[in-house]
């Protein structure tokens, strides 16, 4: 009988081979893994969990047991797939698409999400946003019209006003500086 474990702060391809690499080495067989969960080939035992659940603490991950655990985890893992990983523009509603991914009513998502967390889901994807501007920035592929763009900002106005506004400079101003401030993704 196939289970479903959900782990805390897979948040990038690196993770995923990670934690495949820690189950491989505990002898645990898995389906599948992708980001915030693995589908074991059968049940963990007691014993095999919290072996699991040490080693992936040393290594900066952590299991979650309770649903609405699991679910923030999965709001987040949707948001940091969309924006961070994927090459389409973010041209969506994020309440259909969550809601839709979830399935369960998106009201209800962003109460337990900002209950839990200390920011509300919509402060969460704008910071996730701002975090992957900077990267691009930092990329220096792109103008900053183009990734206002692929941002789905409205103008370049606005992700300017928004970027200083978190970051407390200004697009142009990281592009100068030595010192990038970016974070890792499990630290927005």
């Amino acid at each position: 009988m196939n289970e479903t474990i959900h782990i805390k702060n897979m948040v990038c391809p690196r993770c995923i081979s990670a934690v495949s690499n820690i189950l491989e080495q505990l002898e645990i067989p898995y389906v599948s893994i992708k980001l915030g969960e693995v589908k074991l080939v059968s049940s963990l035992n007691a014993k095999t969990k919290s072996g699991l659940s040490k080693v992936l603490q040393n290594s900066g991950f952590s299991l979650i047991d309770d649903r609405k655990s699991q679910l923030i985890e999965q709001m987040k893992t949707l948001v940091v797939d969309k924006i961070h990983h994927s090459s389409s523009e973010l041209n969506i509603k994020w309440a259909d698409y969550v809601s839709d991914n979830i399935h369960l009513d998106y009201k209800y998502l962003s109460a337990l999400f900002s209950s839990v967390e200390s920011i509300t889901f919509e402060q969460f994807i704008i910071n996730q946003k701002i975090e992957r501007v900077k990267e691009l920035i930092v990329y220096d592929e792109l103008t900053l019209s183009e990734i206002a763009f692929r941002m789905n900002y409205s103008s370049v106005a606005y992700l300017s006003n928004q970027f200083k506004k978190l970051t407390g400079m200004t697009p142009s101003e990281l592009k100068k500086s030595t010192n990038k401030n970016r974070k890792s993704l499990d630290e927005i």
